[in-house]
Protein backbone atom coordinates (compact mmCIF):
# COMPACT_ATOMS: atom_id res chain seq x y z
CA UNK A 1 0.00 0.00 0.00
CA UNK A 2 0.83 3.92 -0.06
CA UNK A 3 2.36 4.78 2.84
CA UNK A 4 2.69 8.35 4.76
CA UNK A 5 4.83 10.83 4.28
CA UNK A 6 6.97 9.82 7.02
CA UNK A 7 7.23 6.07 6.14
CA UNK A 8 7.40 7.05 2.66
CA UNK A 9 10.51 9.34 3.67
CA UNK A 10 11.86 7.12 5.83
CA UNK A 11 11.72 4.11 2.51
CA UNK A 12 13.43 6.99 0.43
CA UNK A 13 16.31 7.45 2.48
CA UNK A 14 16.53 3.67 3.14
CA UNK A 15 16.81 3.51 -0.92
CA UNK A 16 19.33 5.89 -1.24
CA UNK A 17 21.49 4.74 1.58
CA UNK A 18 21.73 1.31 0.05
CA UNK A 19 22.18 2.77 -4.14
CA UNK A 20 25.58 1.93 -3.78
CA UNK A 21 25.22 -1.99 -3.65
CA UNK A 22 22.35 -1.99 -5.89
CA UNK A 23 24.07 -3.65 -8.77
CA UNK A 24 25.35 -6.44 -6.31
CA UNK A 25 21.62 -7.20 -5.01
CA UNK A 26 20.75 -6.81 -8.01
CA UNK A 27 22.24 -9.76 -9.32
CA UNK A 28 22.74 -11.57 -6.45
CA UNK A 29 18.48 -11.65 -6.15
CA UNK A 30 18.34 -12.95 -9.78
CA UNK A 31 16.41 -10.33 -10.79
CA UNK A 32 15.57 -10.39 -14.73
CA UNK A 33 14.85 -7.81 -17.46
CA UNK A 34 17.98 -5.63 -15.75
CA UNK A 35 21.13 -5.20 -17.76
CA UNK A 36 24.04 -6.00 -15.78
CA UNK A 37 27.16 -3.60 -15.57
CA UNK A 38 30.74 -4.59 -17.20
CA UNK A 39 32.79 -4.92 -14.43
CA UNK A 40 36.06 -3.27 -15.82
CA UNK A 41 33.69 0.27 -16.11
CA UNK A 42 32.83 0.05 -12.44
CA UNK A 43 34.39 2.46 -10.25
CA UNK A 44 37.12 2.71 -9.30
CA UNK A 45 38.58 1.78 -12.79
CA UNK A 46 38.91 4.01 -15.71
CA UNK A 47 35.80 3.49 -18.25
CA UNK A 48 36.29 2.39 -21.46
CA UNK A 49 34.55 5.87 -22.74
CA UNK A 50 36.87 7.77 -20.74
CA UNK A 51 40.13 6.39 -22.39
CA UNK A 52 39.64 7.70 -26.04
CA UNK A 53 38.32 10.79 -27.89
CA UNK A 54 34.32 11.09 -29.33
CA UNK A 55 33.16 12.81 -32.30
CA UNK A 56 33.34 15.86 -32.62
CA UNK A 57 30.68 18.30 -33.11
CA UNK A 58 30.55 18.92 -36.94
CA UNK A 59 29.91 14.98 -37.04
CA UNK A 60 26.74 15.24 -35.66
CA UNK A 61 25.02 18.57 -37.04
CA UNK A 62 21.61 17.94 -35.66
CA UNK A 63 21.42 15.97 -32.57
CA UNK A 64 20.31 11.83 -31.89
CA UNK A 65 19.13 10.49 -29.08
CA UNK A 66 22.57 8.05 -27.45
CA UNK A 67 21.91 4.54 -28.85
CA UNK A 68 21.18 3.27 -26.28
CA UNK A 69 17.69 5.34 -26.07
CA UNK A 70 17.47 3.25 -29.90
CA UNK A 71 14.20 1.96 -28.84
CA UNK A 72 12.31 5.03 -27.20
CA UNK A 73 10.43 5.59 -30.86
CA UNK A 74 6.84 5.89 -32.06
CA UNK A 75 5.54 2.70 -32.56
CA UNK A 76 2.07 1.17 -34.41
CA UNK A 77 -0.40 -1.09 -34.62
CA UNK A 78 -0.82 -2.13 -38.22
CA UNK A 79 -3.93 -3.90 -38.18
CA UNK A 80 -5.57 -0.33 -36.88
CA UNK A 81 -6.24 1.20 -39.79
CA UNK A 82 -6.86 0.41 -43.45
CA UNK A 83 -3.27 1.44 -44.87
CA UNK A 84 -0.14 3.20 -44.21
CA UNK A 85 -1.20 6.39 -45.65
CA UNK A 86 -4.62 6.58 -43.32
CA UNK A 87 -2.90 5.33 -39.98
CA UNK A 88 -1.52 6.55 -37.16
CA UNK A 89 1.80 6.01 -34.36
CA UNK A 90 1.72 6.13 -31.14
CA UNK A 91 3.67 8.38 -28.36
CA UNK A 92 5.91 6.25 -26.05
CA UNK A 93 4.50 7.62 -23.03
CA UNK A 94 5.99 5.17 -20.92
CA UNK A 95 9.70 5.81 -21.70
CA UNK A 96 9.01 9.81 -20.76
CA UNK A 97 8.86 12.10 -18.29
CA UNK A 98 8.22 15.83 -17.60
CA UNK A 99 4.98 17.17 -19.50
CA UNK A 100 6.88 18.17 -23.20
CA UNK A 101 7.40 15.75 -25.55
CA UNK A 102 9.92 15.41 -28.18
CA UNK A 103 9.26 16.55 -31.59
CA UNK A 104 10.42 13.20 -33.00
CA UNK A 105 8.15 11.51 -30.83
CA UNK A 106 4.99 12.93 -30.94
CA UNK A 107 2.19 10.62 -32.51
CA UNK A 108 0.92 10.92 -35.79
CA UNK A 109 -2.20 10.61 -37.12
CA UNK A 110 -3.35 10.79 -41.16
CA UNK A 111 -5.72 10.75 -42.99
CA UNK A 112 -3.86 11.00 -46.83
CA UNK A 113 -0.67 9.92 -46.10
CA UNK A 114 2.21 13.06 -45.10
CA UNK A 115 2.15 16.05 -47.44
CA UNK A 116 5.70 17.82 -48.13
CA UNK A 117 5.15 21.14 -48.91
CA UNK A 118 6.99 23.52 -50.36
CA UNK A 119 7.54 26.68 -47.82
CA UNK A 120 7.93 29.20 -50.62
CA UNK A 121 4.73 27.54 -52.56
CA UNK A 122 2.58 27.93 -49.26
CA UNK A 123 -0.25 29.97 -48.95
CA UNK A 124 -3.45 30.39 -46.59
CA UNK A 125 -6.04 31.95 -47.54
CA UNK A 126 -8.78 33.57 -45.48
CA UNK A 127 -12.38 34.13 -47.64
CA UNK A 128 -15.74 33.63 -47.76
CA UNK A 129 -17.97 36.23 -45.03
CA UNK A 130 -15.31 38.68 -44.93
CA UNK A 131 -14.76 42.12 -45.66
CA UNK A 132 -11.35 41.61 -47.37
CA UNK A 133 -10.42 37.80 -48.81
CA UNK A 134 -7.06 37.55 -47.80
CA UNK A 135 -3.70 35.41 -48.71
CA UNK A 136 -0.95 34.94 -46.38
CA UNK A 137 2.39 33.12 -47.47
CA UNK A 138 4.76 31.98 -44.67
CA UNK A 139 6.93 34.51 -44.20
CA UNK A 140 3.67 37.35 -43.88
CA UNK A 141 2.67 35.00 -40.87
CA UNK A 142 6.40 34.94 -39.63
CA UNK A 143 6.46 38.78 -39.63
CA UNK A 144 3.18 39.10 -37.48
CA UNK A 145 2.80 39.08 -33.89
CA UNK A 146 3.47 35.99 -32.61
CA UNK A 147 2.97 34.01 -28.97
CA UNK A 148 4.11 31.00 -27.40
CA UNK A 149 1.63 28.76 -25.59
CA UNK A 150 1.75 24.99 -24.15
CA UNK A 151 -0.68 23.03 -24.84
CA UNK A 152 -1.45 18.90 -25.47
CA UNK A 153 -3.36 17.38 -28.36
CA UNK A 154 -5.24 14.47 -28.00
CA UNK A 155 -6.79 11.90 -30.75
CA UNK A 156 -10.49 11.48 -30.04
CA UNK A 157 -10.02 7.87 -30.44
CA UNK A 158 -6.90 8.00 -27.86
CA UNK A 159 -8.13 4.63 -25.82
CA UNK A 160 -10.78 4.21 -28.67
CA UNK A 161 -10.23 0.49 -28.69
CA UNK A 162 -10.94 -0.60 -24.77
CA UNK A 163 -14.71 0.93 -25.13
CA UNK A 164 -15.35 -2.64 -25.04
CA UNK A 165 -12.54 -3.84 -22.62
CA UNK A 166 -8.64 -4.16 -22.36
CA UNK A 167 -7.39 -4.04 -26.01
CA UNK A 168 -3.92 -3.08 -26.25
CA UNK A 169 -1.04 -4.12 -23.54
CA UNK A 170 0.92 -1.19 -23.15
CA UNK A 171 0.11 2.89 -22.23
CA UNK A 172 1.70 3.62 -25.36
CA UNK A 173 -0.88 1.78 -27.50
CA UNK A 174 -4.05 2.40 -24.79
CA UNK A 175 -3.04 6.19 -24.55
CA UNK A 176 -0.02 6.94 -27.22
CA UNK A 177 -2.19 9.16 -29.17
CA UNK A 178 -0.88 12.59 -27.28
CA UNK A 179 1.55 14.76 -27.04
CA UNK A 180 2.30 18.07 -25.15
CA UNK A 181 4.17 20.66 -27.02
CA UNK A 182 4.92 24.71 -27.06
CA UNK A 183 3.36 25.96 -30.20
CA UNK A 184 5.04 29.10 -31.57
CA UNK A 185 2.20 31.34 -33.84
CA UNK A 186 -0.39 33.96 -34.65
CA UNK A 187 -3.16 34.27 -32.98
CA UNK A 188 -6.50 33.34 -35.34
CA UNK A 189 -8.39 35.98 -34.05
CA UNK A 190 -5.38 38.54 -35.71
CA UNK A 191 -5.74 37.10 -38.72
CA UNK A 192 -9.17 37.10 -38.64
CA UNK A 193 -9.36 40.73 -37.63
CA UNK A 194 -7.43 41.62 -40.62
CA UNK A 195 -9.53 40.06 -42.79
CA UNK A 196 -13.20 41.71 -40.74
CA UNK A 197 -15.48 38.42 -40.26
CA UNK A 198 -18.96 40.35 -41.20
CA UNK A 199 -21.55 40.27 -38.68
CA UNK A 200 -23.37 36.73 -39.88
CA UNK A 201 -20.26 35.44 -39.43
CA UNK A 202 -20.16 32.14 -37.33
CA UNK A 203 -18.30 29.22 -38.18
CA UNK A 204 -15.23 28.74 -39.80
CA UNK A 205 -14.46 25.74 -42.31
CA UNK A 206 -10.45 24.68 -41.83
CA UNK A 207 -9.04 22.80 -44.57
CA UNK A 208 -6.08 21.01 -44.54
CA UNK A 209 -3.55 20.66 -47.70
CA UNK A 210 -2.81 17.13 -48.09
CA UNK A 211 -4.35 14.53 -49.98
CA UNK A 212 -7.62 13.93 -48.32
CA UNK A 213 -8.30 17.69 -48.03
CA UNK A 214 -9.51 17.17 -44.31
CA UNK A 215 -11.82 19.91 -43.46
CA UNK A 216 -13.63 20.69 -40.02
CA UNK A 217 -16.55 23.05 -39.09
CA UNK A 218 -15.15 25.41 -36.05
CA UNK A 219 -17.57 27.47 -34.36
CA UNK A 220 -16.26 31.35 -34.41
CA UNK A 221 -16.61 31.96 -30.70
CA UNK A 222 -13.70 29.35 -30.46
CA UNK A 223 -11.38 30.98 -32.77
CA UNK A 224 -11.43 33.96 -31.86
CA UNK A 225 -10.41 32.75 -28.05
CA UNK A 226 -7.64 30.87 -27.93
CA UNK A 227 -6.91 29.11 -31.46
CA UNK A 228 -3.62 29.91 -33.26
CA UNK A 229 -1.67 29.37 -36.53
CA UNK A 230 1.16 27.33 -35.44
CA UNK A 231 4.43 27.18 -37.48
CA UNK A 232 6.72 26.04 -34.90
CA UNK A 233 7.35 23.03 -32.10
CA UNK A 234 9.29 23.33 -29.12
CA UNK A 235 11.40 25.92 -30.99
CA UNK A 236 12.19 24.37 -34.31
CA UNK A 237 9.75 24.70 -37.37
CA UNK A 238 7.07 21.92 -37.16
CA UNK A 239 7.96 18.54 -38.10
CA UNK A 240 6.10 17.11 -42.11
CA UNK A 241 4.08 15.00 -40.16
CA UNK A 242 3.07 17.65 -37.82
CA UNK A 243 1.55 19.95 -40.51
CA UNK A 244 4.67 21.93 -42.08
CA UNK A 245 4.88 24.46 -42.60
CA UNK A 246 2.02 25.33 -40.78
CA UNK A 247 -1.12 24.39 -38.78
CA UNK A 248 -3.69 25.42 -36.61
CA UNK A 249 -3.87 24.55 -32.92
CA UNK A 250 -7.09 24.30 -30.87
CA UNK A 251 -6.31 23.89 -27.31
CA UNK A 252 -8.42 21.43 -25.26
CA UNK A 253 -10.32 20.04 -28.72
CA UNK A 254 -9.87 16.93 -30.62
CA UNK A 255 -7.08 17.01 -32.60
CA UNK A 256 -9.13 16.03 -36.02
CA UNK A 257 -9.44 19.65 -35.54
CA UNK A 258 -6.40 20.71 -35.57
CA UNK A 259 -5.71 20.87 -39.51
CA UNK A 260 -2.46 20.23 -40.49
CA UNK A 261 -0.54 21.69 -43.50
CA UNK A 262 -3.55 24.13 -43.04
CA UNK A 263 -4.53 26.16 -46.59
CA UNK A 264 -7.89 27.77 -46.42
CA UNK A 265 -10.42 29.01 -43.76
CA UNK A 266 -13.63 30.12 -44.89
CA UNK A 267 -16.34 31.95 -42.63
CA UNK A 268 -19.88 31.19 -42.67
CA UNK A 269 -22.97 31.62 -41.16
CA UNK A 270 -23.13 27.60 -39.97
CA UNK A 271 -21.41 24.56 -39.64
CA UNK A 272 -20.28 22.48 -43.33
CA UNK A 273 -21.17 19.05 -41.81
CA UNK A 274 -17.82 17.47 -43.44
CA UNK A 275 -17.09 13.63 -43.64
CA UNK A 276 -15.02 13.98 -40.69
CA UNK A 277 -17.75 15.40 -38.54
CA UNK A 278 -21.02 13.08 -39.71
CA UNK A 279 -19.13 9.70 -40.75
CA UNK A 280 -16.29 9.70 -38.79
CA UNK A 281 -15.74 11.85 -35.24
CA UNK A 282 -19.29 11.47 -33.97
CA UNK A 283 -20.13 9.50 -30.98
CA UNK A 284 -22.94 6.72 -31.52
CA UNK A 285 -24.84 6.35 -28.24
CA UNK A 286 -26.75 2.89 -27.29
CA UNK A 287 -29.88 4.49 -29.01
CA UNK A 288 -28.54 4.77 -32.49
CA UNK A 289 -28.29 8.58 -32.25
CA UNK A 290 -24.89 10.15 -32.40
CA UNK A 291 -23.67 13.16 -30.44
CA UNK A 292 -22.20 15.70 -32.59
CA UNK A 293 -19.59 18.32 -32.38
CA UNK A 294 -17.95 16.86 -28.89
CA UNK A 295 -15.17 19.25 -29.65
CA UNK A 296 -13.66 19.28 -25.74
CA UNK A 297 -11.77 16.41 -24.35
CA UNK A 298 -12.31 15.45 -20.88
CA UNK A 299 -10.10 15.12 -17.96
CA UNK A 300 -7.89 12.16 -18.27
CA UNK A 301 -5.03 10.75 -16.82
CA UNK A 302 -2.89 7.45 -16.87
CA UNK A 303 -0.09 5.78 -15.27
CA UNK A 304 2.98 5.54 -17.33
CA UNK A 305 5.30 3.72 -15.26
CA UNK A 306 5.16 0.84 -13.87
CA UNK A 307 2.97 -0.04 -17.01
CA UNK A 308 3.10 -3.05 -19.27
CA UNK A 309 5.97 -1.59 -21.52
CA UNK A 310 7.85 -0.48 -17.92
CA UNK A 311 7.23 -2.98 -15.73
CA UNK A 312 8.71 -2.97 -12.20
CA UNK A 313 12.31 -4.86 -11.43
CA UNK A 314 13.08 -4.63 -8.04
CA UNK A 315 10.84 -4.83 -5.10
CA UNK A 316 11.46 -1.82 -2.26
CA UNK A 317 11.09 2.07 -2.68
CA UNK A 318 9.16 2.62 -6.27
CA UNK A 319 8.10 6.27 -7.32
CA UNK A 320 4.51 5.70 -9.65
CA UNK A 321 4.67 8.44 -12.51
CA UNK A 322 2.01 9.41 -14.73
CA UNK A 323 0.41 12.11 -16.83
CA UNK A 324 -2.92 13.94 -16.79
CA UNK A 325 -4.74 16.80 -18.75
CA UNK A 326 -8.27 18.09 -19.38
CA UNK A 327 -9.47 20.20 -22.37
CA UNK A 328 -11.51 22.96 -19.82
CA UNK A 329 -8.58 24.53 -18.48
CA UNK A 330 -6.30 22.92 -15.26
CA UNK A 331 -6.09 20.02 -14.10
CA UNK A 332 -6.55 20.38 -10.39
CA UNK A 333 -5.83 17.23 -8.47
CA UNK A 334 -4.57 13.60 -9.68
CA UNK A 335 -5.37 10.58 -7.15
CA UNK A 336 -3.74 7.27 -7.26
CA UNK A 337 -4.87 3.86 -6.43
CA UNK A 338 -3.24 0.17 -5.48
CA UNK A 339 -6.32 -1.34 -5.16
CA UNK A 340 -8.45 -0.76 -7.85
CA UNK A 341 -10.22 2.23 -6.72
CA UNK A 342 -10.94 1.41 -3.58
CA UNK A 343 -8.66 3.62 -1.55
CA UNK A 344 -7.09 6.70 -3.15
CA UNK A 345 -4.29 9.00 -1.89
CA UNK A 346 -3.48 12.40 -3.68
CA UNK A 347 0.01 12.19 -5.63
CA UNK A 348 2.13 14.77 -6.58
CA UNK A 349 2.11 17.25 -8.94
CA UNK A 350 5.20 18.09 -10.37
CA UNK A 351 6.44 21.22 -12.69
CA UNK A 352 4.06 23.84 -14.19
CA UNK A 353 0.05 23.59 -14.44
CA UNK A 354 -0.94 25.37 -17.53
CA UNK A 355 -4.49 25.90 -19.17
CA UNK A 356 -5.24 22.72 -21.64
CA UNK A 357 -1.78 21.14 -21.12
CA UNK A 358 -0.49 17.81 -19.69
CA UNK A 359 0.27 17.92 -15.85
CA UNK A 360 3.16 15.24 -14.46
CA UNK A 361 2.60 13.25 -11.23
CA UNK A 362 4.27 11.35 -8.89
CA UNK A 363 3.86 8.73 -5.98
CA UNK A 364 6.12 7.16 -4.09
CA UNK A 365 5.69 3.54 -2.75
CA UNK A 366 7.14 0.66 -0.82
CA UNK A 367 6.59 -2.32 -2.77
CA UNK A 368 6.94 -5.53 -1.57
CA UNK A 369 5.77 -7.85 -4.24
CA UNK A 370 1.93 -8.00 -3.59
CA UNK A 371 0.01 -7.69 -6.91
CA UNK A 372 -1.32 -4.69 -6.94
CA UNK A 373 -4.18 -2.70 -9.34
CA UNK A 374 -2.44 0.63 -10.35
CA UNK A 375 -5.48 3.03 -11.46
CA UNK A 376 -5.20 7.42 -11.35
CA UNK A 377 -8.11 9.74 -11.49
CA UNK A 378 -7.95 13.31 -12.70
CA UNK A 379 -10.03 16.62 -11.33
CA UNK A 380 -9.80 19.66 -12.80
CA UNK A 381 -10.45 23.29 -11.84
CA UNK A 382 -14.34 22.91 -13.22
CA UNK A 383 -14.97 20.22 -10.79
CA UNK A 384 -15.04 17.26 -13.18
CA UNK A 385 -13.77 13.60 -12.22
CA UNK A 386 -12.48 11.38 -14.62
CA UNK A 387 -14.85 8.81 -14.75
CA UNK A 388 -14.56 4.73 -14.24
CA UNK A 389 -15.07 2.90 -17.33
CA UNK A 390 -18.19 0.96 -16.00
CA UNK A 391 -19.72 4.36 -15.25
CA UNK A 392 -18.85 6.08 -18.83
CA UNK A 393 -20.24 2.57 -21.05
CA UNK A 394 -23.53 3.28 -18.69
CA UNK A 395 -24.11 6.00 -20.85
CA UNK A 396 -22.38 6.23 -23.54
CA UNK A 397 -22.61 2.35 -24.11
CA UNK A 398 -19.58 0.86 -26.31
CA UNK A 399 -20.73 1.18 -29.89
CA UNK A 400 -18.36 4.47 -30.16
CA UNK A 401 -14.39 4.51 -30.65
CA UNK A 402 -14.11 8.27 -29.60
CA UNK A 403 -14.07 10.04 -26.26
CA UNK A 404 -12.92 7.36 -23.64
CA UNK A 405 -11.66 8.66 -20.69
CA UNK A 406 -12.38 5.87 -18.56
CA UNK A 407 -9.98 4.73 -15.64
CA UNK A 408 -7.50 2.67 -16.90
CA UNK A 409 -6.13 -0.18 -14.58
CA UNK A 410 -2.79 -1.81 -15.03
CA UNK A 411 -2.47 -5.29 -13.16
CA UNK A 412 0.94 -5.06 -10.82
CA UNK A 413 2.01 -8.56 -10.59
CA UNK A 414 4.72 -10.57 -8.36
CA UNK A 415 7.31 -10.76 -10.48
CA UNK A 416 6.81 -7.17 -11.29
CA UNK A 417 5.32 -7.45 -15.07
CA UNK A 418 2.30 -4.76 -15.38
CA UNK A 419 -0.76 -6.10 -17.41
CA UNK A 420 -4.28 -4.14 -19.00
CA UNK A 421 -7.34 -4.98 -17.25
CA UNK A 422 -10.79 -4.54 -16.47
CA UNK A 423 -11.70 -4.31 -12.99
CA UNK A 424 -15.70 -4.25 -11.89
Amino acid sequence: MIKDDDKTRTSRRRFLAGATGLTAGLAAAGVTGVAQANDKNLPPNVADWSKSLGDGVAVRPYGHPSKFEKNVIRRDVQWLTASRESSVSFTPLHDLDGIITPNGLCFERHHGGIAEVDPHDYRLMIHGLVERPLIFTLEDLKRLPRVNKIYFLECAANSGMEWRGAQLNGCQYTHGMIHCVQYTGVPLKLLLEQAGVKPNGKWLLVEGGDASGLDRSLPLEKALDDCMIAYRMNGEMLRPEQGYPARLVVPGWQGNMWIKWIRRIKVGDQPWYTREETSKYTDLMPSGKARKFTFEMDAKSVITSPSPQAPLTRKGFTVISGLAWTGRGKVKRVDVSLDGGRNWRTAKIDGPVLDKACVRFYAEIEWNGEPLLLQSRAMDETGYVQPTKDALRKIRGVNSIYHNNGIQTWALKANGEVENVEVG
